[in-house]
Parts: structure tokens; sequence; C-alpha cells
């Protein structure tokens, strides 16, 4: 049978739609394939007292904070030190206490590590941040570079997740204090807030709100709850932060300077056990919107890591948060800023997840927040 000028098109199009659905279902199976692939967790050390970060030595040791106020090197073979020497007193109770560690970009070199704890003083306690050179189990030259005001008299909502960005400043997250909520959009004040000094502490220069009368120069955003995960973007050097809602509401945000994050006046979370609204939901002009949310249950989430290694097929580019409340580690998928996928992992474990990084080996280490906490290798 002869064809006609206006089969011609029909057929081709036919074949492009078949194309196209073979396409989709390999890219399907490909999908399905990667969710399906299962983690095999790992002890590297235990008998850890409520770990709380971690960061990875250049001969492949390992530092832990421990969050009543000590910290851990822990060898290959899963060995934990005695706590390091030469660090300020830290203020410990509830939330708050030790939290987190981070190596100076020049390590190999300086041999500088960075730290974050909460600070007693008049009024109560604060966030601060100090640095030192570790040498031989015990860190020197300690210098203070931060510290959150005013101090309050709380044990909750420190914040605390410290993020060197590709110029070699430094990001701090600050939390609201609890009962100060209001305080996080004041500007005169660090409650509620995330910051930017230089690696000895100096203002930048270029912050968003240097020169405006009253305001704290540091501040880099507002509006905030209490960011307790944040991770620079592999490919784009962006700030990604994941943040605590109150019942509901839990946020994943990309964090530019001089944005306004909402909280209180703009949130999905609701008031504990009565469930009535706090704010608005938005969107509203001058208020930033969160990329995801949790909501009407908050998972709590804590610490989170962008994967750039092929350890875990049709992985790479995840981002992973270790969740609290909800006890397992969360892996989303993204396109751009666009959260496409969303999978729960390690619900087996039963254990709250208080942070994730990926290893100088490729694979992904997490924490787990208990009075036996482990550091644990996700192998495949």
């Amino acid at each position: 049978m002869k064809m006609t000028k206006r089969a011609l098109p029909l057929a081709a199009l036919g074949r492009a739609a078949v194309l196209t659905v073979l396409s989709m279902a390999a890219s399907l199976a490909a999908s399905m394939a990667a969710q399906a692939q299962t983690l095999r967790p790992v002890d590297v050390a235990r008998g850890l007292d409520h770990p709380w970060s971690l960061a990875f030595l250049p001969d492949g040791r390992m530092l832990v904070t421990e969050r009543a106020g000590r910290l851990r090197i822990v060898d290959a073979a899963g060995q934990v030190s005695p706590p390091v020497a030469g660090l300020p007193t830290v203020a410990a109770s509830g939330q708050c206490g030790l939290l987190d560690v981070v190596l100076d970009p020049r390590f190999a070199e300086n041999r500088r590590v960075y730290w974050s704890y909460a600070e007693a003083g008049e009024g109560g306690n604060s966030t601060a941040v100090a640095r030192g050179r570790l040498q031989d189990g015990r860190v020197d030259e300690v210098q203070l570079l931060f510290r959150q005001q005013p101090k309050v008299a709380s044990s909750q909502h420190c914040g605390g997740r410290l993020v060197f960005a590709r110029d070699g400043r430094l990001f701090v997250t600050l939390g609201d204090r609890f009962s100060r909520k209001a305080d996080a959009q004041d500007l005169t004040n660090h409650l509620g807030k995330i910051v930017r000094i230089e690696a000895d502490g100096r203002v930048p220069a270029d912050n968003p709100f240097v020169g405006r009368p009253g305001a704290a120069a540091e501040i880099w955003s507002l509006g905030h709850r209490n960011v307790q995960g944040a991770a620079l973007h592999p490919e784009t050097g962006e700030l990604w932060a994941s943040e605590h809602g109150p019942q509901g509401g839990d946020e994943i945000n990309v964090v530019e300077g001089g944005r306004n994050y909402g909280w209180p006046l703009l949130t999905f979370g609701r008031n504990y056990g009565i469930g009535t609204r706090i704010g608005e939901e938005g969107p509203r002009p001058g208020f930033e919107q969160p990329l995801k949310t949790w909501t009407p249950i908050s998972i709590a989430p804590s610490g989170m890591a962008f994967l750039t290694s092929e350890r875990y097929p049709g992985w790479k580019g995840s981002l992973f948060i270790g969740a609290l409340r909800g006890q397992a580690l969360h892996r989303l998928t993204l396109q751009g800023r666009r959260v496409v996928g969303e999978q729960q992992l390690l619900t087996r474990l039963n254990e709250r997840i208080r942070d994730v990084r990926q290893g100088p080996d490729g694979w992904l280490y997490v924490l787990t927040d208990s009075p036996d906490g482990r550091v644990i290798r996700l192998e495949r």
C-alpha cells in the first residue's frame, strides 16, 4: 500500500513516541535500580557520647566531637583516643555543647581546626567559634573568633554548623534559642541568623549588612529557627541548609546573602501540642520560600552532605540528610534547585542520625546520636 503524504509525519510521530516511551522506561528502570540498592552499615567506632560532628584528617583518621565537650580522634581501626586537650570550657546542656568541627582549607600547611560550642557568660550561654592548631593530641594557640550575641538562658536551638565557602570565608549557623523567636527578624542581634566571617574572625567587607545602622555586621541571612545541617553545593558553591521547624515545617533552603527566610513570620510549622498557626505560609514578597518542607510531621533534620563519588550507582549528585526524630537517612534527588525525589534509608537502625559526611574514600559515614553513639560507614 502506498503511503500518503499525510501519513508520513504520523508514522514519524509514532516512532518518536515509541522512542520517548522507551527512553522513559529506561530512565524509570535506572531510577528503580538506584532505589533498590541496599546499604550495609559497617561500624567504624562506637562508645561515643552523643557524637555531633566528624571531620576527616589527611592521614585517614577522623575528628569526632561529643556534645558533652570532648573532641576525639578515631583511627582507621576504630580506636577512640582520649579527649584532645586544649579546648575551652564548654557549656554542655540539653541540645547545646561541643558542636561542629571542620578543618581549615589549608590544614596540611597550618594544622588549624575550627569548632563551634556553647559558651557560658553573663545572661546564659551562646554559640561561639574558636580555632587552634592540632598537634599530638592537643590544640594549641586557641583563638576565639566569634560569639553569638546576646547570651540567653537556654539549652535549646544552638545551631552550630560550620561551612567554609570556596573563597575561604566561614559560615556559622545560629539558632533562635527557642524562647527568642521574634529576634530572628531583628538585625541588631545574632539570634536566628547565619553569619559569615573571615577565617580569622574579621567581618568581610562585602557582607550584606555592613554599614547598615544598628545591624550586626556579621549577619549573612536572617529568619532562621535552628539550622543544624549545612553544606556547599559541589557544582555551584551555594550554601544549602536544613532547618528544624516546630511541629512540622522542617525546611531545606539555599541560603543567599541578605535574604530573609521567614521565621517566625512565614512557616509551615505549627505551635507544639495545639497545632495552631505561628505565621503565614507564604509566598510573600521579601521572604524566601523553602525548596522543600516536611509537614505536618517533623523529621528533625541535622547534618547534610552532597554525594560526589561513584560508590553508589545512580546516586551521585544526591543530597543526604540525617534525621533525628525521623531516625533515618534521607536521600533527596535534585534537578537544579528542585527536589524531585526522596528515599528513606537506614530505618532499621532505629537510631537518630546526627551527621552525614562523604569520606575521602567516597563512602558515606554517619554518626548516631546516643550515649553509645557510633561512626558507621555505609557500604554496598
